[in-house]
């Protein structure tokens, strides 16, 4: 049977035991319905060989070896990772569109007994739920943006503010990249198809009679872009700013980049473009403050002669409602707790 899906809420809460996408690994990596485990019936390198005689010797011949690879490999998932499963197990299948990987492997799953259904469509009626929600259709929430200078620990905020029942995105979390010239993470970015597919978790379940509080964040972190949808509705947010003293700012960034402040070579190459947009002097000092190993003073002088020019650039260009500016005299963890007080006060009295 095939399973017809016509809004996200219907696959986000589908009520199968497992989800199982058959489709190759590269397939998967970049994107796969959330929870999804991959049992590929044909691997990256025999995916390639099929479509090659597809192609250049004929569909038949393709039809006939990729059965013989398909059949192979679904019975090796279930000798292996699908052995332990009893009769009432009940599976989700896809693949790329609904088609003969996916058809084979469950009508294989079901003479055995288990209760499989297929996705119709596949991973293309998931995506294309996806785009619907993400850049077709408006999000039915109202976002507050947490604002202000880089280094007020806005992200280190985000999880306080969740204990206090504020409902939060994590932008950078999702996109895994703090957002900066120096925000790249290890293991780098998603693709922008599997960031899309972390964003609509989290905004699955979420109440749209109660804001939503994110990050403030240009149209891009990183190498991803935000979906029009959400920029849109963040665009016509209003703000809480935090602030917080230069010092202060200065070693919370000193230890939040420790990563990248601690390899040289590759944070010489993040400053190199400055050179252009503050001059040789500033990025010379720069790099004389890291051969020094004052990390507290070069993140001073990037907060006060790059980042905070930036910011007050981009709120002239914005001019967002700010519904209030919060301040703290430090960011220990005493005056986080305080700080994410007094924010969240703002942002759950904040009327839709």
């Amino acid at each position: 049977m095939a399973l017809s899906l016509s809004s996200l809420t219907q696959i986000l809460d589908h009520g199968f035991d497992t989800v199982i996408d058959v489709r190759s690994p590269a397939e998967f990596a970049e994107d796969h319905v959330p929870g999804a485990i991959n049992l590929p019936v044909l691997d990256n390198e025999e995916r390639a060989r099929v479509g090659t005689m597809y192609k250049q010797q004929s569909p038949f011949l393709a039809r006939k070896l990729g059965a013989a690879l398909v059949f192979r490999n679904a019975a090796d998932h279930i000798a292996g990772p699908l052995a332990h499963h009893e009769g009432g197990w009940r599976p989700l299948v896809y693949c790329w569109r609904g088609g003969q990987r996916s058809g084979s492997f469950a009508w294989m799953l079901r003479e055995i007994g288990w209760r499989s259904e297929l996705i119709e469509g596949g991973y293309r009626t998931y995506r294309r739920l996806v785009t619907r929600a993400l850049y077709d259709d408006p999000l039915p929430f109202q976002f507050v943006q947490l604002g202000g200078y880089t280094g007020t620990a806005k992200t280190q905020l985000l999880p306080l503010l969740s204990k206090r029942g504020v409902q939060v995105i994590d932008l950078e979390g999702l996109a895994r990249h703090r957002g900066s010239l120096l925000g790249d993470m290890p293991g780098g970015q998603p693709s922008q198809k599997g960031f899309e597919t972390a964003l609509v978790q989290a905004l699955h379940g979420l109440d749209p009679a109660r804001p939503v509080l994110v990050e403030a964040e240009s149209s891009k972190i990183g190498g991803l872009n935000l979906p029009p949808s959400l920029w849109d509705g963040m665009k016509a947010a209003p703000w809480v700013e935090v602030a917080a003293p230069l010092e202060a700012r200065a070693r919370y960034l000193s230890e939040a980049y420790a990563d990248i402040l601690a390899d040289h070579d590759v944070l010489t190459e993040k400053l190199a473009p400055l050179r252009y947009h503050r001059g040789h002097a500033l990025v010379d000092h720069w790099q004389d403050l890291m051969a020094g190993g004052d990390m507290v003073a070069l993140c001073r002088s990037l907060a006060a002669d790059h980042y905070d020019p930036a910011y007050d650039k981009s709120m002239q260009a914005v001019a967002p409602q700010v519904l209030a500016r919060v301040e703290a005299p430090g960011l220990g963890q005493a005056e986080l707790e305080a700080l994410a007080d007094r924010v969240a006060e703002v942002v759950q009295t904040t009327s839709i």
